[in-house]
């Protein structure tokens, strides 16, 4: 069922993405973390000063320039990948990841990896370095699926993920140098219906997407933490705020989480759905259930993480080893039909995505997970650098 880009500002690291192309129970515990800070950590802002020329792309392209022929990137080399995009190999399954403040050099983040439980911390340039090691249960689709900065992640240094464990699925939180603690427990566990995600809201609290544990009818009920968008602060209880005082359900009617996103503004926050017969696009409306989709794909592409431009919602997809951009209004009703990107004949194949997380309006990061039933190439899996507002011209395959 279906219901129905400007020159671009600059910044040191944008050539990169340029050329690639071409987001039940409690524990109380002190929210702190004295002297732990992951580095880079200030705020994101660009630079001041000259900035350097970005080459054209698809939808801001001068059609009154010659354009100049692109060089084809070399297949990568046991885990050296010549792709500048790329800012991070030799990965397992990047289920999600988070955007780490910045202040104009190149753009890092953190990485999840679902089967392992491991968080590293990347950036272009630098190895890989781990963070912490989570104990995580990956069987079916469970593990570590969901990770976000803490909404005060600038005092805090708190990093809060989405895990599987051997008796439920739960929230914790954890910073550098100290042993992850629980959030949130008792999220219920199944063979499968495992995955969840987690967001900031942009007002002080965080959405938590949960998985219906493979009861269907766990999504409708009330009384069940599954298959919802919960609504909770930093120590796992409700938000202020929320549809019903006291309560963390925030909207229902959830399956399969892939992930969250929200415009940048936060006007509007969307959650990505794999159900039994269809994939769909949800606007979260807080205390409704997720019954009338913004698009849905029956082709069942497995979507994953999800980031608004303001003008489209760019969908990470792990089967359809693409990236669906979905044109939409100014109110947030579809513009138009989806288009595949960066799938070979849209843009450079990076193969599998999953995890996804934007830097602002024009830039985000994304996992494969390619090791994960893709065709894997030496330096996946990988963490990615794309831009959000120009439609890829060209390709050079997924090598």
């Amino acid at each position: 069922m279906r219901v129905g880009k400007g020159k671009v500002p600059r910044r040191p690291w944008l050539l990169l993405a340029a050329c690639g192309l071409l987001l039940t129970g409690c524990a109380q515990f002190d929210d702190r973390a004295a002297n732990q800070t992951f580095e880079p950590a200030p705020e994101l802002t660009a630079p001041a000063g000259p900035q350097p020329e970005l080459p054209e792309v698809d939808g801001g392209r001068d059609e009154s320039r010659p354009s100049s022929p692109q060089r084809p990137v070399p297949p990568p080399q046991g885990c050296t990948d010549y792709d500048q995009s790329v800012i991070a190999t030799c990965l397992d399954t990047v289920s999600a990841v988070a955007v780490l403040p910045n202040t104009g050099a190149a753009p890092s983040g953190l990485a999840a990896e679902r089967r392992t439980g491991r968080v590293l911390q990347v950036a272009s340039g630098s190895a890989p370095a781990e963070i912490i090691r989570l104990d995580v249960a990956a069987t079916g689709d469970g593990g570590l699926t969901g990770l976000a900065l803490s909404p005060t992640y600038a005092e805090d240094q708190l990093v809060f993920a989405y895990i599987t464990t051997a008796t439920d699925n739960r929230v914790v939180r954890f910073t550098r140098g100290q042993q992850a603690k629980a959030v949130l427990t008792g999220i219920p566990k199944g063979a499968t219906g495992n995955r969840g995600a987690i967001m900031t809201d942009g007002k002080g609290a965080l959405l938590i997407a949960t998985g219906d544990a493979g009861n269907p009818g766990a999504a409708a009920d009330p009384n069940s933490l599954a298959g919802k968008v919960l609504r909770i602060d930093t120590t796992g209880n409700a938000a202020q705020g929320n549809p019903t005082p006291g309560s963390r359900v925030y909207a229902s009617g959830v399956h399969s989480p892939g992930g969250l996103c929200k415009a940048t503004d936060g006007s509007r926050a969307w959650i990505t759905d794999r159900g039994a017969s269809v994939d769909s696009l949800y606007a979260i409306t807080p205390g409704a259930s997720l019954a009338v989709p913004t698009w849905t794909w029956p082709e069942k592409p497995a979507l994953a993480g999800c980031a608004d431009s303001g003008t489209s919602v760019v969908i990470a997809t792990s089967v359809g080893a693409n990236l669906q951009e979905l044109p939409i209004t100014l109110d947030g009703s579809v513009g138009g039909r989806p288009k595949a990107l960066m799938d070979g004949k849209n843009g450079t194949a990076y193969g599998r995505f999953g995890g996804l997380d934007q830097i602002d309006s024009q830039f985000a990061l994304v996992g494969t997970v390619n090791k994960d039933g893709g065709q894997p190439v030496s330096s996946d899996d990988r963490v990615v650098l794309i831009s959000l507002q120009a439609t890829p011209s060209g390709g050079s395959g997924k090598d």
